[in-house]
Order: C-alpha cells, then structure tokens, then sequence
C-alpha cells in the first residue's frame, strides 16, 4: 500500500536531482574555475596540499609552473586559489577587495583555539570594523603612531644594552625587546628587564600555537570540521587536547593584560596605551568590553612575533653581507656622527639605511602566503570562476622573488631600492609585505618604525660578523604562518670603544624601571 512517507521520499529524492541538475547547468554555463591538478572523488585535491614541514610558498610555487600565475585546487568540496603573480593579487584582493576580503574558517586555529576572535582572523563583519577603527584612531597614522616613538627608542636602547652585555644570547635580547615595546604600546605594561617575564612568556607561547595551528589545513579537523565533535578519548584526537590546552593559553593572554590595565585604572594609575585611551571612550555594553580585549590582543599578535622575524633576519643579513653593514655604517657616520643614535627624524637623510629596511622585508617576507582571504560572492576574474567561500592565497614570497621584479632575487642587495646610474628603483615590499586592500595590516606604520629604530641603532655602534669559529649561518627559514630564520650564531661588539660608551650611556637616558610583573603574579594569587 502506497504510504505518504513513500511520497515524502520521492519528492525530496526528485527535488535533489532537479537541484543537481540545477548545479550541473549553471556549472556548465559559468566560467571555469583557475586550473589545477585533477583531484580524486570526494576527497579531491587532498594529496596536493603541503606535506608537514615543508615551507608552504615553495611547495604552492611549483603549480606557478604547471599551471599559471593563477591555479585552483578543490578539498572536500574546499576550493582553494593560489596566486603567484603580484599584479594579480594586487586587483583580485586590492581592487576587488569589497568581494574578497573576509576570512575562512579554520577549524583548529580559529573555532577550537579561538583566534577567530582576534583581527587577523576575523571574518568581514562589524567586529572586524570596531577592530579596525579602534586601531586606526590610535595607531594608524604617522602623526598617531609618533605618540610612542620615544617609547620605541627605549626599548631599543635597553635591547643594545642587552647586546652589549651578553650577546650570544642576541636572540633572547630580540624577543624580550618586542614583546616589551608591544606590551607597553597596547597595556603601559613594563616587562622583567633582566629576567623572563610572566607576560613575554605567556604571548610568546601562543604565538607559536597560532604558527602551527594557522597553516590552512594543517590539521584534519580543517578539512573534516565534523572531527571536533569526536570523543577526546578516541584514537588519533590528540588534536582536541592540543586545541583545550591551546585555547586556554590564548584566553589567559587576552584575560590577563586586559585585567591588568582595569586593575590599574582602579588604582588611580592611568597611561596613554591603547587599551587605556579605548577605555577613555567607555565600554557600555559587553560587545565594547570584548573589542577592546580583543583589539589589544591583535595588536600584540600582529607586532611582536613578526618583529622579533624581522630584526633576526637583520642579523643573519649582515653576517652573510658584511660590504653592505660597512656602506650603512658609512651612511649613519656622514650624516649623524659618532655622538648620539639615529632617529626616527634621521630616516628622510638616510636612504641606504632606509633601503636595508626595505630589502629584510623583501628578503624572506615574515608571513609567506600571508593570511587566507575568502571570497563573500560568486565573481569571474582574468576569465575564472572564483565561487564564494573560495579560500584565496597569495603567495607573498614570491612576489618578493619574482625576477619580473627583482633582480637577482635570492642576493640580499638594498641598492635595488634606490635611483643609482639612472636606474629606476625595484618595487617597494611594503606593497605587499603588509597585506592586500581592506585587510592591509593596521600597526603597518608602528612596525614600520620599530624596524628602521633597531637597523639604524644597530648599525650606528655594532659590529655584527660570523662568530668565533668563522661559521658561516645557513639561509634557512622555518615553515608555518610565520617564518623565521633557523637558529644561528653570531659574534656581536661594539665597534669601537668610543661606541661601548655611547651603547652606556643610553642607561642614563632611558633608565631601567621596575617592572610591573608582580602586579600580574598578585592578581593571579588573589584569584586562585
């Protein structure tokens, strides 16, 4: 006997054909998407995503090759396109940038850890904007941005003498010092300066969380989101423990140095640092508490491990290019003397110095395929289909390694930046270093300055050369979202004795101050 659940099945079974068919016909009709290899039923492209440990831009490069500047891969229904053409770039994700320019949910990183609530992973939505908006008042411009130059200039002075105390461990000096003029920048914080810091610690320890976790598809979970709901005890759900444990360092960083500024402004101390100039305007509603934590947070996420790639490519740059340290020294030499540091008001009259800041952003950019963006709407682009939801990635390092743009790519060579025998300088990094349209990177200017201070003063009275066996380092970088340099030695010094002083006398300038850490240690005694 005919039941009307029978009906109920024929009609659904009817109505998905006529909307598959529906797909089929608009599929045929539509624009193809970018090329790419041919995937495998259901899981598709699986196989072609970068194995662990690779460095991600190499691996995407090779479809550069095969397929053009533009290609596509499909995961599970994922479609993924990999630019490797800088113009491209430039018009799909500046130029169109009102079409592409949210972001992917990452299941690991963003969902399960809980960057999703940071700026840099945040989807194109009115939290993003607050986000934006909060940080251009307050950092966004070079007139905004002076407001903490001088705060700059002591962090980096503290870092020098660091260096000139203990210089094998130039590393450390280098985490602790951008840790330090962040924290200070976004909380009026003042971190541990000759021991670690509770506050350094814990932010270096989720930065290098959000490194591993932030590789699109870097764990099954991105490709299966259906996985998070799998018991923790199950085999081969390590990646629900290693997410808790994550997440719950994320959230003592964004709790901690949030509770520290309202623990201070309770007690009648009050500063200009970001979080305190946010509270300045009130927060009336739980929404206006959370952008400013997490405000804050994407500030020091944003500044502190990609400084701390920069400065230490510096470092490698100049052991590997000493002719170039010696021309530099020469620049800083004829126009500020041997009397005091470069400024940032000294930058307009340095332009080699200015062009080696150029060339370690080039060099080995510190976010190689940068952030993903995705796309809000379906849109054809150079004859393509990019459908909405398309995970978009352009890769950063080799726009700075084209040789249609630079010469001799691999060379580390800061006079590709200037007008020298009639010679049109090369494009400047800073085009796509800092990221593309409405997601161009909001602390651009602030990191900007950070890294010309700690060149230029660097420069000005140290000798950076091979350490004491005469090894020469190994230009090798780490994979993941962010990029390092591999660990490598150096031997550092004055360069003269004359310079010893003036490294010494920075102490007197910018003295040491006590740290606020035990602020942060009482209030987790008086909660615990």
């Amino acid at each position: 006997m005919f039941e009307i659940s029978d009906f109920l099945v024929g009609v659904s079974l009817a109505f998905l054909i006529y909307i598959g068919l529906q797909k089929l016909g608009n599929a045929s009709k539509r624009a193809p998407l970018p090329p790419g290899p041919k995937g495998l039923p259901l899981l598709g492209n699986l196989s072609d995503l970068p194995p662990p440990g690779v460095f991600e831009a190499h691996h995407w490069l090779k479809f550069k090759d095969i397929y053009g500047p533009i290609s596509s891969i499909t995961v599970m229904g994922q479609t993924i396109i990999i630019i490797n053409n800088w113009e491209l770039a430039s018009q799909l994700l500046g130029k169109k940038s009102a079409k592409h320019s949210s972001r992917p949910k990452i299941m690991m990183a963003g969902e399960m850890v809980g960057w999703e609530n940071s700026l840099g992973f945040s989807p194109y939505n009115d939290r993003f904007r607050t986000y934006r908006k909060n940080m251009a008042r307050i950092i966004g411009s070079k007139r905004a941005a002076a407001k903490y130059d001088r705060l700059q200039e002591a962090e980096v002075a503290h870092f020098l003498l660091h260096v000139l105390d203990d210089p094998e461990r130039f590393i450390d000096h280098i985490r602790k010092e951008a840790g330090s003029v962040i924290l200070r920048i976004a909380y009026g914080y003042t971190a541990e300066p000759f021991k670690e810091d509770i506050l350094i610690r814990m932010a270096g320890q989720a930065m290098d969380d959000v490194t591993a976790a932030g590789v699109p598809a870097a764990f099954l979970v991105d490709i299966l989101p259906l996985l998070r709901y799998v018991p923790d005890w199950v085999p081969g759900a390590s990646f629900k423990r290693l997410a808790k444990k994550w997440a719950s360092e994320l959230d003592d960083l964004a709790e901690k140095p949030y509770a520290f500024v309202k623990h201070q402004h309770a007690s009648g101390k009050q500063d200009n640092s970001f979080v305190s100039r946010l509270l300045e305007v009130g927060e009336s509603t739980e929404e206006a508490r959370f952008t400013t934590k997490w405000s804050a947070l994407s500030l020091y996420a944003a500044g502190a491990d990609t400084t701390v790639s920069s400065i230490s490519l510096f470092f490698l740059a100049m052991i590997l290019y000493p002719g170039i340290q010696e021309n530099a020294q020469e620049e800083i030499d004829g126009v500020i003397g041997n009397e005091r540091l470069p400024d940032c008001s000294d930058r307009p009259s340095l332009p080699y110095v200015n062009a080696v800041v150029k060339e370690v952003l080039r060099w080995n950019p510190v976010v190689p395929m940068g952030l993903p963006h995705t796309s809000t709407v379906d849109d054809v682009f150079e004859g393509y289909f990019i459908p909405k939801d398309a995970l978009i990635m352009p890769n950063i390092w080799y726009f700075a390694h084209d040789p249609e743009i630079h010469h001799e790519p691999m060379r580390f060579n800061p006079e590709r930046f200037l007008s020298t025998d009639g010679n049109q300088p090369e494009q400047d990094p800073h085009a796509y270093t800092f990221g593309f349209g409405r997601r161009v990177c909001p602390g651009r200017v602030l990191a900007d300055k950070a890294l010309f201070l700690n060149i230029a003063q660097s420069l000005a009275v140290l000798h950076i050369r091979k350490d004491e066996n005469g090894a020469q380092p190994e230009l090798l970088f780490t994979p993941g979202m962010i990029s390092h340099p591999e660990p490598f030695k150096a031997a550092i010094t004055p360069r003269s004795p004359h310079h010893e002083r003036l490294i010494r006398s920075l102490e007197q300038e910018f003295p040491w101050e006590q740290s606020d850490s035990h602020v942060i240690e009482k209030m987790q005694r008086q909660a615990s």
